[in-house]
């Protein structure tokens, strides 16, 4: 290939139209300053940190924190951003409870459970919490879009599991755990460890599936 053409080729690259069109067109949708190179060919750090500078201020990419960008799509939501924000991690607890009509009330943060250590993000206005929990507890989800969210029974467990460490609150009088399957609960309730910290978790277990 003639430089001449390597020149055009670039610039085509270089383009804002083209850029888009390649950060839409590709299956990623959170991108590092590494992944965004090959979308934006330039050799240049001034031009490339110019160019990603225009896709901010333009709103085609979002800045979640250092490093870490994310395309702006018309179907991104709030359970997707959580899922990208914090990587791995599971929308659980109040969240997932009030997504599967488990809780009525909506709770003011979207909540997740994650096997890294405990956060805190704001986005856009939105609260996004990650709770850690053991990396052998990071099961009990299905895919919903881009997120994870914990089955009903697997996030009422998760919540039990933190109430009885004495870090969430439990409130059964405010659950419909009328569609709860009870041979979940115990078969997910068994892999959850009994420690001196949650002594408390089977007796709240018994009295869940009393209520179910």
């Amino acid at each position: 290939m003639s430089i001449e053409m390597t020149i055009e080729k670039k610039r085509l690259f270089c383009n804002p139209v083209e850029i888009t069109r390649r950060l839409l067109e590709s299956e990623f949708v959170v991108f590092d300053t590494t992944s965004l190179r090959a979308i934006i060919p330039v050799e240049s750090d001034r031009t490339f940190f110019s160019i990603l500078k225009k896709l901010v201020e333009s709103g085609i990419l979002l800045r979640l924190e250092k490093n870490k960008y994310l395309v702006k799509r018309g179907d991104n939501n709030s359970f997707d951003t959580a899922a990208r924000l914090y990587i791995p991690s599971y929308i659980s607890f109040e969240t997932a409870l009030n997504f599967h009509g488990v809780l009525s009330q909506f709770p003011y943060e979207i909540t997740s459970a994650t096997s890294r250590k405990t956060a805190v993000k704001k986005w856009e206005g939105v609260l996004y919490s990650y709770t850690h929990i053991k990396p052998d507890l990071f099961f009990g989800y299905i895919r919903k879009g881009g997120a994870l969210i914990a089955e009903p029974e697997k996030a009422l467990l998760d919540q039990m599991y933190l109430a009885a460490k004495g870090f969430k609150k439990l409130a059964l009088d405010e659950y419909d755990l009328s569609s709860l399957k009870k041979t979940k609960l115990k078969n997910y309730g068994r892999k959850f460890p009994e420690t001196r910290q949650t002594r408390k978790m089977p007796a709240l277990l018994e009295r869940v599936l009393e209520l179910c």
